[in-house]
């Protein structure tokens, strides 16, 4: 048995926010394949080579070499500073042509790590405590900061097997570990615990410093409590000052909590085993349970017992871990999932892998481990379903597509598969068998979602009157996301306004839609070619993971042999970098693909200068002058819009909006918190307005319900998805003012002259902020004092709302010439007349 030392424990300090909610990507699946309208591919599922692959997926700092950037590039970097503390990560870097991790903190995202101070001594016992925070918490991967006297780095390779996120750095003494550079918050443990329960109370604080009082002996005055320097600390590291770090470090035990310095917490997060003499058993609610002297001490047995549940083998952890129930760390499963794939193959485990690998975007990872075991066996439709996504996700659409067929024979999976397979089709421009696979789906389960919303969109156009399409010479391509049924309302609205840059005719005369996910092959190729040229945006195209595809890596799925051929004068008009702090992806691929698009681009323009410096560091420095800045469209609405009138009046309205999408990404450990903070700020402005929900997709929803639920707040709800767009711009043009999370909850209300205020979630709504020059507009949802700060602020324009919009009216003339003048640069290269000179 390993023993903890008896002296003062070396104890922890830790690491970095990589949020612990969102677990995979949900698994489409299948039914019966009888008379599907498709026939099956080859089934041929052979692994690519991953000699090059990375062994271990943890989260790596940013390690792009800075580009050179404009000076609104430099103040968007100022900009991020404002939302966030500080934003060194001290987490170890995987090469970046493998996986490129967002951690610059844009939006205020904390960065949270457990810390532990060790000797070689404290070794055996550091491995008892990293198994036990695992097994205790397995939804939570959060740094574990390993602080030591310069041990050899070998040293660690034991605790290295057990978490995909340690992080050394040399440290004298323990203090160094309230004292964490890097991090917001920092939960310090000792070599002498065990963690026995949910630590999730703690990664949820937000403010001063908290620890448990422990009882000492009696004196003269009775009973005397003090906290302990070798003890549980929770520290929030913008509240811990020098001295008070020195007097909870100090040798004799200080007693800041009876001061008020320290905020006391329950004696389960940190309870002494020493209470347990004579084999007591140790409580149930105990968190935390730390040894101050020997773990088999005699006396102490369930205690020991206790300590002795974590002593086991790596291959035993990772069986441990494997077969908890409940949700999983997708960063964990991916770590310690694949050596136990080894040691003992299954083909269970083998899709366990392989759906972790498939959440993380590591499509050819999952296909390299199932396709081995899965070949063409019939008994395994769960592990064909996971299989056919992955190889869609490639882009090999014929191999998917006989996997997906296997799945769908499952009458349990029938659904799921023909919804898949049904996206399939369509991706690949086959609209009658994309419509009869959803129709086989329904058939299945006539209440199924997918099936019902891709049997709607394929469904063959009802005969009547229809607009004429033009001249194909005479027509632009427009490669965009098409938003449909109660789809994003800004998707909606975004392909519209970018049309209107050319002109006041959006509709088939004058453009040729091409949705941005179909595959691009020959005949599109052809298509293209015969417009007078292609507009791709705008929007936040160049992200991973929306509809992966491995032809480009971005949203656009066109393969790098057929753009070299595009003919047809191309531009990248208001396209921008979406991914969020802490996201990775593989930039491989995406960089490659995003060199052949800017060198055949005659215009490559990006909608903030966030989007611009992250990719010229992408590029090679021949090619970076050549990317430019093009605000998104909905941001000049008011320039853009025919027949547009400034309203006279406006209702007394406050609209407020917020997104779930990747709510792990967006929130982390801080969601409630956000929605108590939010629910004191509309309290405060439901006094002096209307406020209302504006959701943008159905999705969105779940914020009124939450309110509703934990906080008695009722708020109506504006449907946007429902509504065309020129109701949207109406709704949001009368409105006094828009508080949104979503990236086009801010532009298009700003685009119709109304005063925003942005909940930052994501880097974008800082990068546009910024851009406009008022950073102060943005809040993160981060922000320890949201509500407060959000209620004024928000009270601040309403009291002075003339000069808010005179603000936003002049904001948008900058972001309106820069728009005019590159529109007449496309009319130029498009060959367009030139049109009457607008305001």
């Amino acid at each position: 048995m390993t023993h903890p030392a008896t002296s003062p424990l070396p104890a922890a300090s830790a690491a970095s926010a990589a949020s612990a909610a969102s677990a995979a990507v949900s698994s489409p699946s299948a039914s019966a394949a009888s008379g599907s309208p498709a026939t099956a591919g080859a089934l041929s599922a052979s692994a690519a080579s991953s000699a090059s692959r990375a062994a271990s997926p943890s989260l790596a700092a940013s390690a792009s070499p800075a580009a050179p950037s404009s000076p609104a590039a430099s103040a968007s970097r100022a900009a991020s500073s404002s939302l966030a503390a500080s934003a060194s990560s001290g987490s170890p870097a995987v090469s970046a042509e493998v996986f490129a991790d967002d951690r610059s903190a844009v939006t205020g995202r904390r960065r949270i790590a457990f810390a532990v101070h060790t000797d070689e001594g404290g070794l055996p016992g550091l491995s008892v405590l990293v198994r036990s925070l695992v097994l205790s918490n397995p939804r939570v991967c959060e740094d574990v900061v390993v602080l030591h006297p310069g041990l050899p780095d070998a040293s660690f390779d034991a605790v290295r097997r057990l978490h995909p996120r340690v992080v050394t750095r040399r440290a004298e003494d323990r203090g160094a570990a309230l004292r964490l550079e890097g991090y917001d918050t920092v939960v310090a443990l000792g070599t002498a615990s065990v963690v026995l329960g949910d630590l999730g109370e703690l990664l949820r604080m937000r403010f001063g410093v908290a620890a448990v009082p422990q009882v000492l002996s009696p004196g003269e005055d009775g009973q005397r409590r003090a906290v302990l320097p070798d003890g549980l600390f929770v520290v929030q590291c913008a509240d811990l000052d020098e001295s008070l770090a020195k007097r909870l470090c100090g040798p004799g035990g200080a007693d800041p909590v009876a001061d008020g310095e320290v905020t006391p917490l329950d004696a389960r997060y940190d309870f002494l085993a020493r209470r347990l003499y004579g084999d007591l058993p140790v409580p149930a609610p105990v968190a935390v349970l730390r040894f101050t002297g020997p773990a088999d001490a005699p006396g102490y047995g369930p205690a020991a017992e206790a300590w002795r549940r974590f002593e086991m083998g790596d291959e035993e952890f990772r069986a441990a871990y494997r077969a908890l129930p409940g949700g999983k760390h997708p960063d964990l499963l991916a770590h310690l999932a694949p050596p136990l794939l080894r040691a003992r193959p299954s083909l269970d485990l083998a899709r366990t892998v392989a759906d972790v690998y498939r959440g993380q975007g590591r499509y050819d990872e999952a296909v390299d481990v199932l396709a081995p075991v899965v070949a063409d066996r019939l008994d395994a439709p769960r592990c064909h379903e996971t299989l056919g996504v992955c190889l869609m996700a490639l882009s090999r659409y014929d191999e998917a597509e006989a996997h997906l067929l296997l799945a769908a024979a499952s009458p349990d999976l029938a659904p799921r598969a023909f919804a898949q397979l049904a996206r399939l089709a369509r991706l690949c421009g086959r609209e009658a068998d994309a419509h009869a696979y959803a129709r086989e789906g329904l058939a299945a389960d006539p209440t199924d979602a997918g099936c019902h919303a891709w049997y709607t969109r394929t469904r063959p156009d009802v005969p009547g009157p229809r607009r004429p399409e033009g001249a194909a010479a005479e027509q632009l391509a427009h490669v965009a996301l098409f938003a449909e049924g109660r789809e994003n309302a800004g998707d909606r609205v975004l392909p519209e306004a970018v049309r209107l840059c050319f002109g006041a005719d959006t509709g088939p005369g004058r453009w040729h839609p091409q949705p941005v996910h179909r595959l691009v092959d020959e005949a599109t190729l052809e298509e293209l070619n015969a417009r007078r040229g292609v507009v791709v945006g705008g929007g936040g195209l160049f992200l991973p993971d929306t509809s992966p595809n491995g032809n480009s890596h971005w949203q656009w799925n066109v393969p790098d042999e057929l753009l070299a051929r595009l003919t047809a004068p191309l531009a990248v008009f208001a396209v921008g970098y979406n991914v969020f702090d802490g996201q990775r992806y593989r930039r491989g691929r995406f960089a490659q693909s995003l060199r052949v698009l800017v060198e055949r681009s005659a215009f490559f323009g990006l909608r903030n200068h966030g989007s611009i410096e992250r990719v010229r560091e992408l590029l090679p420095a021949s090619l970076r002058d050549r990317v430019r800045y093009q605000p998104c469209p909905t941001t000049v609405a008011r320039h853009l819009v025919p027949g547009w009138t400034d309203p006279a009046e406006r209702s007394d309205t406050v609209l407020v909006n917020c997104a779930y999408d990747r709510a792990g990404l967006r929130f982390g450990h801080d969601y409630g918190h956000f929605l108590a903070q939010l629910a004191a700020a509309l309290r405060t402005l439901r006094d002096r307005a209307d406020v209302r929900y504006a959701a943008h997709m159905p999705a969105d929803e779940r914020f009124v319900h939450d309110l509703r639920r934990e906080h008695g707040i009722a708020l109506p709800v504006e449907q946007l998805y429902a509504m065309p767009n020129d109701a949207i711009r109406d709704l949001y043009r009368r409105a006094r003012l828009v508080i949104g999370m979503r990236g086009h909850a801010g532009m298009i209300p700003f685009g119709c002259g109304t005063p925003i205020l942005s909940l930052v979630s994501h880097p974008k709504l800082a990068y546009f902020l910024t851009d406009v020059g008022h950073p102060e507009w943005g809040l993160s949802v981060h922000d320890r004092r949201l509500g407060p700060r959000l209620a004024e602020r928000a009270s601040a324009l309403l009291d002075d709302h003339a000069a808010a919009v005179a603000d936003v009216h002049g904001a948008q003339e900058a972001l309106w010439r820069t728009t005019r003048s590159n529109i007449g640069e496309l009319r130029d290269t498009f060959g367009l007349e030139k049109t009457q000179e607008r305001d």
